[in-house]
């Protein structure tokens, strides 16, 4: 098949009909496309046939972009179908966002508000750690491949993606994958690559969305190749003064040359750029921590308090039982059944309701209807309706959320777990201490507590969790609270009915 755009407008392409250009490149032509199969449009992106001449790069396309597709996340473009037509041509079907581009953003309306700017990286850093963690690195990060659908964000263009084992640099057929605009040194260089290449293409495109300009502009590609190699971008502060000195030393530390010295995550610098931002001190330099070794005095003095906290727990339970027979009614409680999304059983009190969205997490509350819209918007999400109860019925500002999660493991750290966190909870998220080893039915998990605030509104809830081992994904268990500790009788309850499947 030979490629000419605007020809193939109305033709029939690997089973879809092509209704319209949305976006070109280099490399590939986006269009707009109907699935007479499922009746749905889709952007079905079709590469350069040069490219399908690469014998390695067709398999690797093929492969991980069915990788991506299996990949659930939703700041991801889902990917319906990769494939090589009958010609041979590269094509990849996807999810159309009837939105715009990053890129567009910016040329309508200049550097953008410093909310909106972290709110959008932030999901994009969300997106890039869940691809790291399935061993793929996106490789050309830039605010074309940053769609926008209202409040939320997608990242799209997987489809070259490359498995960190992999070797940066050219094709067989000479097409370098990448921005020059926005591509790290070692990408340059045809080193090893891993996540530090999309995490410095994150902190370019943080650098224009504040600054309105990119952190090296040169008047062509080679020049502008040497300054990722070689100079320091102007720094970030005298450029929008607004901003805090702290912000440099931040954006340095994700752009810095060697990629050992950036951030150990794309989540990690857009928590500590914000932080700069809002005027708390930020980690901007690498610090290996070594634990001190355990003693057995220090387990010992570790289990104490664990056991008095549950032996005040069940006193606790059995307290709320004496009070209501002796009040001559039994206790009434409801009780969740296990679902795809949320697969873990539990009880709740009889005058919750309880709620499964879209198969992506369970929910259990006496304000179901106020907090189900918090936690499917993720970051950004308006605390308005939450705040309200928060004030006004503290007692009702209570629930339990469930769901399947692949970016959290049982073995998590307190740093990792935060940084988990960050990426699927609607807002800043701080642990109160180290997760420690507990069970919930049969199934070994890790517990910990802490909180989750939303800097815009003021608004927080304190929260104690699970992790979950369980296959072939580890569950997520919350159960959160208007109070400063979410414990007591209720609680005690849930956990105790809770039942993984």
């Amino acid at each position: 098949m030979h490629l000419n755009e605007r020809s193939l407008i109305g033709q029939e392409v690997a089973g879809y009909f092509i209704e319209d250009i949305v976006g070109k490149g280099g490399m590939a032509v986006v269009y707009l496309a109907l699935d007479p199969r499922l009746s749905r449009r889709v952007a079905l992106k079709i590469l350069n046939p040069i490219l399908s001449v690469d014998d390695r790069f067709r398999q690797r396309f093929i492969l991980e972009s069915r990788t991506v597709a299996s990949i659930e996340h939703p700041n991801i473009i889902p990917i319906y179908e990769a494939n090589a037509d009958a010609d041979g041509v590269l094509f990849i079907a996807m999810r159309y966002v009837d939105g715009q581009d990053l890129r567009r953003l910016m040329y309508d309306t200049g550097p953008l508000p410093i909310a909106q700017s972290n709110q959008i990286l932030a999901q994009v850093a969300a997106a890039l750690d869940t691809a790291h963690a399935h061993d793929l690195i996106h490789r050309d990060v830039k605010p074309a491949n940053i769609l926008l659908a209202g409040d939320h964000v997608y990242l799209t263009d997987f489809g070259i993606t490359k498995h960190r084992t992999s070797i940066s640099g050219l094709t067989q057929t000479d097409q370098f994958i990448g921005t020059p605009r926005y591509m790290a040194p070692e990408q340059i260089n045809k080193e090893h690559i891993d996540g530090g290449v999309d995490q410095y293409a994150l902190a370019c495109v943080a650098y224009e969305m504040l600054t309105g300009r990119l952190p090296f502009q040169r008047d062509n590609d080679i020049a502008l190749l040497w300054a990722h190699l070689a100079e320091a971008p102007a720094p970030l502060s005298h450029l929008r003064p607004e901003l805090p000195p702290e912000v440099d030393g931040v954006m340095m530390r994700a752009l810095a040359k060697s990629p050992e010295q950036r951030y150990p995550s794309c989540t990690a610098f857009v928590r500590a750029l914000r932080d700069a931002i809002s005027g708390q001190q930020p980690d901007t330099h690498p610090v290996t921590v070594t634990p001190p070794p355990r003693t057995a005095r220090s387990a010992a003095s570790k289990k104490v308090p664990i056991i008095l906290v549950s032996v005040v727990a069940a006193l606790a339970t059995v307290a709320l039982v004496l009070l209501l027979v002796l009040n001559g009614r039994a206790p009434d409680w409801g009780r969740y059944a296990s679902t795809k999304a949320a697969p873990i059983a539990f009880e709740y009190p009889g005058d919750w309701s309880a709620t499964t969205h879209a198969d992506v997490f369970g929910l259990a509350s006496p304000k179901v209807a106020e907090f189900e819209p918090l936690f499917s918007a993720g970051v950004g999400a308006d605390w308005t309706q939450v705040n309200s109860i928060i004030q006004a019925d503290s007692a009702a500002a209570t629930g339990v959320y469930v769901q399947v999660t692949e970016t959290i493991k049982p073995q998590f750290s307190k740093a990792q777990l935060e940084e988990a966190l960050l990426q699927m909870l609607p807002g800043k998220v701080e642990l109160a201490r180290e997760p420690v080893q507990e069970r919930v039915g049969n199934r070994d998990a890790r517990m910990f507590s802490g909180a989750i605030t939303d800097d815009a509104s003021g608004g927080r809830l304190h929260f104690t969790g699970f992790v979950i081992d369980m296959q072939p994904k580890p569950a997520l268990m919350l159960y959160f609270c208007a109070q400063n500790s979410c414990g007591g009788p209720v609680f005690d309850h849930v956990k105790t009915t809770a039942s993984p499947t």
